[in-house]
């Protein structure tokens, strides 16, 4: 019997835009990007290649020093247009001008049975050499797992409860081969089991509900879920000493694909969402992939921030930036950069409002209707506000502003008594949403971790 997951906590934030089920055809680009601040805890990175330098999808552009195995490649085929650093020459981006046919770097096939004989070490060794282990992240501090290291469990959420989230069964549908052989890859590296989690609301998964060799539950709840962190802390709760390993579908769909058709291949579907983009729908195109093309006379107005990602948690882009690594989805919204006339005291049912503000009524509309909003946050920062609302949108046994604090205060023994090994930065998103404060909750957590990971 499938075990059902239910949580009362959460927030679900109706934006207006949501992806019709369309997968539109583009030109690619001309562009595509490897960002190294897409890869939490990746340190001294350094560079396998220049500028004129010609490469193939698979290619390793980059390794960190920290952990030389690893390698960091090419989404795409082409010529090294431009190495783009920053601050002190810290190194922001690796821009490929792609070819038109894309040429792959070669790699072995592997039959099921050729599979099943091999070692642990063997499929670590191909995993990090042809650059899709960067798909595996570890838990605690959400950095990318060490390939020496044997993981209690593994967790893989099937579907995303966030802001426009994309329909997970509609993007992977055709892939439940690779992502059962990515399944069986990774079962090598555990001596527990892989656990996979579905909608509750939704209806049968033809994607997930098939699986074999992983043990699935249900999840029924407002946002945050479809977050894995949420998942892991109501099935198995992480201890102190203890690590498990994260994945996406697009991860365990890349791994198999590397196996079964011997390339490295970046190709995904992402939802272009978001209340400033005029068709919102489905786009194929390869992970970092410019999106100029995909925006450019797409967009309802000019005063607009746009996302990689979605609007919690994402990076933001300009016209001409790029996808995100991990991500698989993009959103635009007004920009906030003017003053609102009288604040909170002026009624409307247009913006929406966790509070019961008197001047927001959203909480008199349905649950159904949805929202312009913008990134005002209607407030500057201050002191922390004991209200207890925090605790209202983060479905985990424990006291986020407590934690938070302690954070900010450099208390290690409380951060940890706190349950800061449970969070990453998106499991507390939705409290810098709700935050009467104004604090930035996610750097706040960021922060904590790395003040544990080097001590």
């Amino acid at each position: 019997m499938i075990e059902t997951i239910r949580i009362k906590k959460g927030f679900d934030i109706n934006l207006k835009g949501k992806a019709v089920k369309k997968i539109e055809d583009i030109s690619p680009p001309e562009t595509y990007a490897l960002k190294p601040t897409d890869f939490i805890g990746i340190k001294r990175p350094k560079l396998l290649v220049k500028e004129g330098d010609t490469v193939q999808a698979g290619t390793p552009i980059l390794f960190c020093k920290l952990n030389e195995k690893i390698k960091y490649v090419s989404p795409v085929s082409g010529e090294i247009a431009e190495i783009v650093r920053g601050e002190k020459r810290k190194l922001l981006e690796v821009r490929i001008l792609a070819d038109k046919d894309i040429k792959y770097a070669s790699a072995r096939k592997f039959s099921s049975s050729e599979i099943n004989s091999l070692s642990k070490e063997e499929v670590a060794d191909i995993l990090c050499d042809l650059g899709v282990w960067p798909n595996i992240i570890q838990r605690p501090y959400g950095i990318i797992a060490n390939p020496e290291d044997e993981p209690r469990d593994i967790f893989v959420s099937g579907y995303d409860s966030s802001p426009l989230a994309p329909d997970y069964d509609f993007i992977y549908q055709g892939q439940e081969q690779y992502i059962q052989t990515g399944i069986d890859i990774l079962n090598k590296f555990i001596s527990g089991q892989l656990h996979l989690t579905v909608d509750a609301n939704a209806e049968f998964s033809k994607v997930f509900s098939q699986l074999k060799n992983i043990n699935l539950h249900k999840i029924i709840g407002p946002h945050p879920a479809g977050n894995v962190g949420i998942q892991i802390h109501h099935i198995k709760p992480i201890n102190k000493g203890e690590k498990v390993w994260t994945t996406t579908p697009f991860g365990l769909a890349q791994i198999g694909k590397l196996f079964m058709e011997g390339k490295y291949e970046s190709e995904r579907i992402i939802a272009v969402t978001g209340p400033e983009v005029k068709n919102p729908q489905y786009y194929k195109v390869r992970t970092g992939t410019s999106v100029k093309k995909i925006l450019e006379n797409n967009l309802l107005s000019e005063n607009i921030r746009m996302v990689s990602g979605n609007a919690l948690t994402g990076d933001q882009i300009a016209m001409n930036g790029y996808l995100g690594f991990y991500h698989n989805q993009i959103t635009v919204v007004e920009e906030g950069n003017h003053p609102v006339l009288f604040g909170w005291f002026k009624p409307t049912l247009k913006e929406l409002s966790f509070h019961r503000a008197l001047g927001l009524l959203s909480f008199l509309n349905p649950k159904k209707t949805e929202y312009n909003l913008n990134t005002n946050t209607r407030g500057d920062k201050r002191a922390f506000v004991m209200s207890g609302v925090l605790e209202k949108v983060l479905p985990m046994d424990i006291y986020p502003t407590h934690l938070f604090k302690a954070i900010l205060t450099e208390d290690y023994d409380d951060m940890e008594a706190l349950g800061i090994y449970e969070v990453i930065e998106e499991d507390v998103a939705l409290c810098e949403f709700v935050d009467v404060s104004k604090h930035n909750i996610q750097q706040i957590v960021r922060d904590g971790l790395e003040l544990l990971q080097n001590s």
